[in-house]
């Protein structure tokens, strides 16, 4: 027997949500030409989009976005079945740029870990920040913080988040699911 799940976002406090981690990251990134956003194969994908539609529609400057997949990278390939990959496009030369990492849910940092790790073998940037939606704090292995979390969540370790995104056909939103 499943529980029932718990909306923790709906369609309209997930785009609130996306809008202000895009006032958060203009403004701490004022003056930046060089910024990028990459997201996360597969939940930061649409993460990394909307955040780049919104960053252009505050300054007036077109931010690229790109996917990174870091499947490869990750340190427990041989825990897991075989890895799904997925294209990584990059959106340029990201040498010298602020790379902004974008995922949907940040929990014991491995992922972030192996996309940093993904992310040097094409690239050193200047600097790279952390975008998450849900911020899982209190699970992480890793010493790994995010920049930017539009919502820190206490979750229990067996419970999952499931961000959900019209660009995949389902409605917006984010759900909290227990066993």
């Amino acid at each position: 027997m499943t529980a029932t799940p718990t909306v923790l976002m709906n369609a309209h406090a997930l785009r609130l949500a996306v809008s202000r981690m895009a006032h958060e990251i203009a403004e701490r990134n004022a003056g930046n030409s060089r910024l990028v956003l990459l997201g996360v194969q597969k939940g930061g994908v649409h993460l990394a989009a909307r955040l780049a539609r919104e960053l252009e529609r505050l300054t007036h400057h077109p931010v690229p976005a790109g996917q990174l997949d870091a499947s490869l990278h990750r340190d427990d390939l041989h825990q897991r079945p075989a890895p799904d990959i997925r294209p990584t496009n990059l959106p340029g030369d990201l040498n010298g740029a602020t790379v902004i990492l974008a995922d949907d849910v940040l929990f014991s940092g491995r992922t972030a870990r192996a996309a940093l790790d993904a992310l040097h073998d094409f690239a050193r940037p200047d600097r790279v920040q952390l975008a998450v939606l849900i911020d899982r704090h209190g699970h992480r292995q890793l010493p790994i913080q995010a920049d930017y979390a539009a919502r820190k969540l206490d979750t229990r370790p067996e419970q999952r988040v499931d961000v959900h995104w019209t660009e995949d056909g389902r409605e917006d939103g984010v759900l909290l699911l227990a066993p």
